[in-house]
């Protein structure tokens, strides 16, 4: 009859010690995978719907609007960094050294992350099957579908990737503050040069990060740091 208390504050006490242990996790889990992925299946269902996003034209229309040589050959090169000039080969470089250090377990996390960020996106292609913007005639045209795009998608799962690895260490404050920056300018320069919509911007940078961060608490279970 007095093993009851004594059981409930022992299993009140091993609870807290869960939640104090997970905090961090649980954290991660909702802000980082079931918000974005809550947003990815919102804006999937309008793109479904064949729905009109008003704000995706009025946001083209105000990039156009800005539009300077200048700035016509900065996006240009941002676009290219955000997939052919940067992403690709910095996913091979991150993953061949990690690999040549031993690294076995990073770098299979990135390599994952990689490789099903790429496949995620020609496969939601083909479901939604979004034609590209047609308000102007870009300078840089694109030929295949339009949602989610495979920039803002491969550019946000490269810097989130790195972004985890680069955590433990003291560089984690420079990369965050790179990431965002990068992530921002490659997503800007997909709208600004008229290949893509708004939506599929922010639909790219959900997929990354509910793809990521999902695979990231699939394969690290400790509680503060990427181990070797």
């Amino acid at each position: 009859m007095h093993e009851a208390p004594a059981d409930s504050r022992s299993e009140a006490a091993g609870l807290r010690r869960w939640f104090g242990h997970n905090a961090w996790r649980l954290v991660l889990l909702f802000a980082g995978v079931l918000l974005p992925l809550a947003g990815f299946v919102a804006l999937a269902d309008e793109i479904h719907e064949a729905e009109a996003l008003h704000v995706d034209h009025a946001v083209l229309l105000r990039m156009k609007a800005l539009a300077s040589p200048a700035l016509n050959d900065f996006f240009v090169v941002m676009s290219k960094l955000g997939y052919q000039w940067g992403v690709i080969p910095l996913d091979v470089l991150i993953v061949g050294t990690l690999m040549l250090a031993r690294r076995w377990r990073k770098a299979a996390f990135a390599a994952t992350a990689f490789v099903g960020s790429a496949l995620l996106n020609v496969g939601s292609k083909q479901i939604f099957q979004r034609e590209r913007p047609t308000l102007w005639e870009s300078i840089a045209p694109e030929s295949t579908f339009s949602f989610p795009s495979g920039h803002a998608m491969g550019s946000m799962t490269l810097a989130l990737t790195v972004v985890l690895l680069a955590w433990p260490t003291r560089w984690r404050w420079p990369v965050v503050v790179w990431a965002l920056l990068f992530v921002v300018l490659v997503g800007l320069s997909r709208i600004y040069l008229g290949v893509h919509f708004p939506s599929d911007i922010l639909g790219g940078w959900c997929a990354a990060l509910v793809w990521v961060l999902g695979v990231y608490l699939l394969m690290f279970r400790r509680r503060h740091t990427l181990p070797a």
